[in-house]
């Protein structure tokens, strides 16, 4: 998801009763607009099709693969090859240097950076096409759950934490002098013409900071953020990346006192802000004092909503995190979507699924058991069946053809002729022996084995890693609610190779063939992850870009997140084994 730096129009500032109205309108609009699409998905699959083809028929790639030629889906599979961002690179890196028509036949208005599973940063071409008939249909139809549920989250700029807003006032830019920034930094009124499109909190207080603070200072300017926030009242947190929601109750205890000085002084990172606060002030300590903890339902105690993605790691602490917003917040799912471009949309209250977006982008599917190759057979949203996971391919207008975004989806069920999908994972495997783990194979084996043991998970994180010559095998590290006994630790590591050996026949084969060890499990204290996320931000990154990573084969980051101690031993105690040795059965 994406933002602008322009209000979406709150009552009490001029106009903004209109504008809000409009907003509203247009919102429930482009939802309706999308559900009238699926009565017959095919067709709006073949006009997405024809459009794409049409539009960009005369550019390079378009002449190279015979665009004008090409009268199917089928044609169009002949042609094209599925392709990643490498595939892609050559030539974007074109578009990027100046040279027009080479993916599309308009120009890029922006290049958006997305972090690869290599680190490095992707330049995503945004042009006006492709956000006209992909990107705002569906941008507006995902704000309708929080607009219809949640009206009164929209009457102030305060009323919403955006965490992801982060405004750029000189961008870095491409060799061609277009900006290269986050989705999160585009302004979409002032570029594609959209005065309606900023998202819910961006003219908040600290929408733009009012205090000098570098681009590249994120931990600081989170700070900030929080220190002003604590001074409304905050009733939805908008973080799309979970990681982002997960840290926010660390980062208020760790800043705490430094908060409630600044309150009390009206000092803003130091600068002169405004008139202390020393009643609100004293009323924070308060609250600290008397529940020995700062938790977010105390600071902001009308919290209603929480918008991010819902699925992947983040299933296994949301509930948890639910609990530190307040017992009666809802959790609206973001988006299944990616800087390259969307999948799936919620369009009611559904807890994890979003129906695929039919009319933005041709889509082809392919099981995600299966290696995903250049000329893998693909399927429709049509052949779709429930409970099974794919990998996703996508089309567009905006010059990514057959693209293979990386991701893996899971179909909840089929509702109203559409897949409604949830976000599984990335694609990537651990494959030390032929086990060939993904992603949502160790989140579902990680939350059966915490529901078996009645062991409550705030995140968890593996390696596999062979010592000395010996056979391989796994370490979960693992932060709980609770301090876990070494009975509690061995009996969650006997459920969870367990659970792995159920959920992957390779994992399965090579416990038993003896080519991979008794997995072992390290506990962590509860706020390891929510330091080793904010340890990634000061080093860099943007926050949005700091996401929940299972496999953690790095020794750095491993070492990072775990401490100095050798592999396998917790921190003050023994790392517990699977209950059954090497080669042991089920």
């Amino acid at each position: 998801m994406m933002t602008s730096t322009e209000t979406t129009g709150t009552v009490g500032q001029p106009g903004g009763e209109e504008r809000l109205r409009r907003y509203r309108e247009r919102v429930f609009a482009e939802r309706a607009r999308l559900i009238d699409s699926f009565a017959d998905v095919e067709a709006a699959q073949r006009q997405v099709l024809r459009g794409l083809l049409e539009f960009n028929a005369e550019t390079a790639f378009g002449r190279r693969h015979g665009f004008d030629g090409i009268r199917s889906l089928d044609d169009f599979r002949k042609a094209v090859p599925i392709q990643d961002y490498a595939a892609h690179e050559p030539w974007i890196e074109r578009m990027a240097a100046g040279e027009e028509g080479v993916l599309t036949a308009d120009r890029p208005a922006v290049y958006f950076t997305s972090s690869g599973s290599t680190g490095a940063h992707k330049k995503i071409p945004v042009t006006p096409a492709f956000m006209r008939t992909t990107f705002f249909p569906f941008y507006y139809a995902a704000w309708a759950p929080l607009a219809e549920h949640f009206p009164d989250v929209l009457t102030r700029p305060d009323a919403v934490l955006n965490l992801k807003h982060d405004p750029l006032s000189a961008p870095p830019t491409t060799a061609s002098g277009d900006p290269h920034v986050g989705a999160s930094q585009v302004d979409f009124g002032a570029r594609f013409g959209e005065p309606l499109s900023a998202e819910p909190g961006t003219a908040a207080p600290w929408g733009v900071l009012p205090v000098p603070v570098g681009a590249g200072e994120h931990v600081e300017k989170m700070y900030l953020r929080l220190r002003l926030a604590v001074e409304s009242d905050v009733r939805c947190v908008i973080g799309i990346n979970p990681a982002m929601v997960a840290a926010l109750p660390y980062q208020l205890n760790l800043w705490w006192p430094r908060i409630v000085k600044e309150v009390r002084d009206g000092t803003l990172g130091g600068h002169p802000y405004g008139p202390g606060a020393p009643e609100r002030a004293a009323r924070l300590e308060q609250l600290a004092e008397y529940f020995g903890t700062v938790r977010p339902a105390h600071i902001w105690p009308n919290m209603r909503a929480i918008f991010c993605w819902t699925t992947g790691v983040a299933s296994l602490y949301l509930p948890r995190l639910r609990a530190e917003f307040g017992p009666g917040v809802s959790l609206l799912p973001a988006p299944v979507a990616a800087s390259e471009g969307p999948v799936g949309v919620a369009l009611d209250r559904h807890a994890s699924g979003g129906h695929l977006v039919a009319t933005a982008a041709v889509y082809e599917f392919a099981d995600a058991e299966a290696d995903l190759t250049p000329d893998t057979p693909t399927l429709g949203p049509g052949e779709l069946e429930e409970g099974r996971e794919y990998h996703v391919v996508f089309s567009h207008i905006g010059g990514m053809y057959r693209y293979a975004v990386g991701d893996v989806v899971r179909v909840v069920d089929h509702d109203r002729g559409v897949p409604r999908l949830e976000y599984g994972g990335r694609n990537t495997r651990s494959d030390a022996a032929g086990e060939r783990l993904r992603d949502a194979q160790v989140i579902r084996a990680l939350s059966v084995a915490g529901g078996t043991t009645g062991l409550e998970l705030r995140n968890a994180a593996c390696r596999v890693a062979s010592e000395g010559g010996a056979v391989p095998r796994y370490t979960f590290a693992v932060a709980g609610s609770a301090r876990w006994t070494q009975e509690e630790k061995e009996r969650f590591a006997t459920a969870l190779d367990a659970e792995l050996g159920r959920a992957s026949s390779g994992y399965r084969s090579a416990r038993a063939g003896g080519r991979l060890d008794a997995l072992t499990v390290r506990t962590l204290d509860a706020d390891a992850f929510a330091r080793d996320w904010l340890e990634s931000v000061a080093k860099g990154v943007r926050p949005t870009q700091v996401k929940d990573r299972m496999f953690r084969q790095d020794p750095g980051m491993w070492a990072r997140l775990t401490g100095p101690d050798a592999p396998g031993s917790g921190a003050g105690d023994k790392a517990a084994s699977a209950a059954y040795g090497h080669g042991g059965k089920e």
